[in-house]
């Protein structure tokens, strides 16, 4: 339950989750759980819920001037855990993918979301790589998918390393830049849900569009019957 409550609380203030890890673990240590955070998130197929955008943002607004991080240091430490995570998906999923996708034991491993995925590689090819990175469950995904075949060792490393450096960039800048004006410090709360809101939109239209296509090809077969 512990852990259940730490990611929930990490999801709703990810600003008083990084103000407690400076304050217990220093300056330098606390960059141990911002790391272990974005890896998991990207490199583990069981953990697709992570809150990595939320938390790149708010990491960002702690890299301003006084505010305990150093933004260099952030930026750093947040591509080697983005690029490093996908690497170990990509590699995880070249042994293992078959059993664990057969297995049935990831649930949001969906037959939808492989669907849409192989439709993203088959539109964008080593770019899915570097959309996905902005979109929650299916940046976690799509390097699982390359590994299982979609994609050799060395254009998959171009691509996630591009959409890495570029995932990090824009949400840790953003905060860095824009963290410290007053109407962001007073509704933080409030923009990080708008964060995660944007992040997640698109999965949820995938959903949606995923669920509502049967039912309109039914509607088209029965009018086509009908004349």
């Amino acid at each position: 339950m512990g852990v259940i409550e730490f990611f929930v609380n990490l999801l709703k203030d990810p600003r008083g989750a990084i103000a407690g890890w400076i304050l217990a673990l220093g300056p330098f240590w606390v960059y141990s759980p911002l790391f272990l955070i974005v890896f998991v998130e990207t490199g583990l197929v069981f953990f697709p819920f992570l809150p990595g955008d939320s938390l790149l943002f708010a990491a960002g607004v702690f890299s301003a001037d006084g505010g305990g991080l150093n933004i260099w240091a952030t930026l750093f430490v947040f591509y080697a855990a983005a690029i490093l995570g996908n690497t170990s998906n990509y590699w995880i999923a070249r042994f293992f993918g078959a059993r664990i996708i057969d297995s049935g034991k990831v649930r949001a491993l969906t037959p939808e979301r492989m669907e849409k995925l192989d439709h993203f590689f088959a539109k964008y090819g080593g770019l899915t790589i570097v959309i996905t990175r902005f979109m929650p469950f299916f940046r976690t995904f799509a390097p699982f998918i390359a590994g299982t075949g979609h994609m050799n060792f060395g254009k998959f490393t171009f691509f996630n390393t591009l959409g890495g450096i570029a995932w990090v960039s824009l949400f840790v800048l953003v905060g860095y830049f824009f963290g410290g004006v007053p109407f962001v410090q007073e509704h933080f709360e409030v923009i990080v849900l708008g964060i995660v809101a944007v992040s997640v939109a698109p999965a949820i239209i995938g959903v949606i569009k995923g669920a509502l296509a049967p039912k309109k090809n039914k509607t088209e077969a029965a009018n086509s019957e009908e004349k």
